[in-house]
């Protein structure tokens, strides 16, 4: 996974330093977005031909441990 993770990138002069794929300006949560609205991989990847199935798993991955960190409660 950490080889997938390196496909992310975060540049604060580009979409305001939210994460991206590869240096370019689509974001991981528009893959998200994509994927919760109903499309397949393919079809991802159909409607952006910049982008290679392993952006699609280093986005999900992503997502994944960003969600899947520890909470510290003071």
């Amino acid at each position: 996974m950490p080889e997938l993770l390196k496909r992310i990138t975060i540049n604060p002069r580009q979409c305001s330093g939210r994460p991206c794929i590869r240096g370019m300006r689509i974001r991981v949560s528009d893959i998200l977005d994509l994927f919760v609205a109903g499309l397949s991989a393919e079809e991802i990847l159909e409607e952006m031909p910049d982008l290679e199935s392993d952006d699609l798993k280093a986005a999900l991955a992503y997502a994944s441990r960003k969600l899947n960190h520890p909470v510290l409660v003071a």
